[in-house]
């Protein structure tokens, strides 16, 4: 198997017609002919995760967020996504990265979460349309089997995602049943999560202003861009490994979250 046919399984399931406008999904590094020895699943490209790449003998490299976001006009090694790229050049090894397109699509990135917290009933937060045939949109909305006073959802999903910090509105005295969740940079859909009903909205990356604007209607809380994705490794293993994959596929070792807790 190729590394283009393995692209093509994933894009099965994501297209990249699904993603953001912003977005760079797609090759970054592509030597689509080659023979697939070895793929490596990680959320973030770094010099380190090449390395691991190297040591494994992986020559595909499958990430959420994009390693090239910005025009490069010189390859000096100057920075971390330069240095990645010239080293994984230089070892013959691909880079692919499924970001919005991921988010967006069904049974992406945001049901994987929904799953996690034990969700049902879940349908787009915010429903884009429909797209050769299939229906995207960004996050999920979803109801628990059993409703959770505010600090016992909170801890539980402190646990589940192994977060070291939360970062939320006051708590109300609300019950929790109705659930809005977006993976990493969500704080474009609080009016949906508000119109919606939600008792509490789960996203990341939010701003000191934006907790003032949900005016205690619901509970309001930062889970981290990093810890929020980070099971997307697992879903983009169970994507490739449908392929009946007689070659290794392996998570990364390497804990990429650039942000530490004190």
């Amino acid at each position: 198997m190729t590394v283009g046919e393995i692209i093509e399984a994933l894009e099965t399931v994501a297209p990249l017609i699904l993603q953001e406008d912003y977005d760079n999904s797609g090759w970054q590094i592509a030597e689509t002919s080659d023979t697939v020895k070895g793929v490596l699943i990680c959320l973030d490209v770094t010099e380190e995760v090449v390395h691991e790449a190297i040591a494994g003998g992986f020559n595909l490299i499958l990430s959420h967020h994009p390693l090239l976001f910005e025009g490069i006009k010189s390859l000096t090694g100057a920075t971390y996504v330069e240095r990645s790229i010239l080293l994984a050049a230089r070892h013959r090894i691909s880079i692919y990265s499924a970001h919005t397109n991921l988010d967006n699509a069904p049974n992406g990135v945001n049901d994987r979460i929904a799953s996690i917290i034990g969700l049902k009933e879940t349908t787009f937060l915010r429903s884009e349309g429909v797209r050769d045939g299939i229906e995207y949109g960004s996050g999920k909305v979803g109801v628990l089997d059993d409703e959770e006073d505010e600090e016992t959802f909170l801890l539980r999903i402190k646990e589940l995602f192994q977060i070291e910090c939360i970062k939320h509105t006051a708590f109300s005295g609300r019950k929790i049943r109705k659930v809005a969740i977006c993976g990493g940079s969500g704080a474009f859909l609080i009016p949906d999560a508000l119109s919606c009903k939600a008792d509490v909205y789960l996203t990341a990356d939010l701003k000191y202003h934006n907790y003032f604007t949900t005016e205690n209607k619901i509970l309001l809380a930062d889970f981290g861009h990093y810890e929020s994705e980070q099971f997307t490794k697992e879903l983009i293993c169970d994507i490739i490994r449908k392929k009946r994959t007689t070659f290794a596929v392996q998570l990364t070792k390497v804990n990429t979250n650039p942000i530490k807790y004190l």
